[in-house]
């Protein structure tokens, strides 16, 4: 992949992880018996509750905006009211109908504005849009904007960085913002990790798009992710997922909670979003060493106990990342 493919330029996911650095924590990859060679990105772990942090730091550290909007499910709002707190930024969330209450509420805890809308994903940040336009806010949107992209990104470099023989990571996809930012990541790094997308089947916009030629947007779906219900392809995201993913797969509601539960069991409090790329890989069973992203923790019993304590996730300024126990030196490749 080069700068020509794309709109963004691999080299744009450096420049965000030493602009977020303060803000962002180095999650760690986690060893646990899921499945042979299995490692787990511990996104859980991060500030606010997901990765969506990195992104919504990489936004609002580079825009300088007073005021934002933001069209999220519940985690990209939740890292937005993080950062715009201790940034002083005011904050407004627009939210689909079928977003989880709790995620609103934990985003009003944070001093964000939220507005609900009737409808889809689609319906949803159609309306950020233009509330943004009118009010000439900055819009910061939950995936397709380089900005986001790139932030997202970070997880790649952190993975590809920690453990460099990797033969595969899966990645969940809902806006496709974190699957775009590891394949610049990978880029950057010249890696030839195979990436995988896992998608909800009910929401595969990225395979019928590709399998299409051209973006498809696909009806609002129920999927037990609710952080993955997107519909339309991004126009930021799809070259890059055409140029670099090696492959999209889709994952029913049984198989993400299968997932989430295994997960659950091995000490990590995925939320079902976060447990979908487990669901891939159990269902590949790949060869090899391989990493699951677990994007994030925020379920609805996670976020009311941190309601119950007064805990604000908010991230820690300065920050400086602990460095990590160099696991990959200490796991067997499978295979010859």
């Amino acid at each position: 992949m080069t700068a020509a493919d794309t709109r963004i330029a691999p080299a744009a996911v450096q420049a965000a992880a030493e602009r977020i650095a303060s803000h962002v924590r180095h999650t760690p990859l986690l060893r646990r018996d899921l499945l042979p060679g299995l490692l787990v990105k511990a996104e859980h772990l991060q500030h606010s509750g997901s990765f969506k942090l990195r992104g919504a730091a990489n936004a609002l550290l580079a825009l300088g905006a007073d005021a934002v909007v933001a069209g999220s499910s519940g985690n990209h709002g939740i890292a937005v009211a993080t950062l715009g707190r201790g940034l002083g930024v005011r904050v407004t969330v627009v939210m689909a109908a079928g977003a989880a209450e709790t995620k609103e509420a934990a985003v009003r805890a944070l001093g964000g504005r939220v507005v609900r809308v009737p409808g889809g994903v689609a319906a949803r940040d159609r309306y950020a849009k233009d509330l943004a336009a009118r009010t000439g806010a900055a819009l910061v949107p939950s995936s397709d904007h380089d900005l986001v992209v790139a932030g997202q990104g970070t997880v790649g470099l952190e993975m590809l960085r920690d453990a460099p023989d990797l033969d595969a990571i899966f990645v969940p996809v809902g806006g496709g913002g974190l699957l775009a930012g590891v394949c610049l990541a990978a880029a950057h790094l010249g890696s030839t990790v195979r990436i995988i997308g896992v998608e909800p089947d009910g929401a595969r916009r990225y395979a019928r798009s590709l399998s299409a030629g051209r973006p498809v947007e696909v009806p609002p779906s129920d999927s037990v992710a609710d952080g993955l219900r997107g519909q339309r392809p991004g126009e930021v995201i799809l070259p890059i997922v055409r140029h670099r993913v090696d492959e999209l797969i889709g994952v029913g509601d049984p198989a993400v909670l299968r997932a989430m539960t295994l997960l659950h069991r091995a000490g990590i409090p995925a939320e079902p979003s976060g447990a979908a790329a487990l669901a891939g890989a159990l269902r590949l069973d790949l060869p090899g060493r391989s990493a699951v992203v677990v994007s994030g923790g925020n379920s609805a019993a996670a976020l009311a106990a941190a309601a119950h304590t007064g805990l604000s996730r908010r991230p820690a300024a300065p920050h400086h990342p602990a460095p990590l126990v160099p696991i990959h030196t200490t796991l067997k490749k499978d295979g010859p």
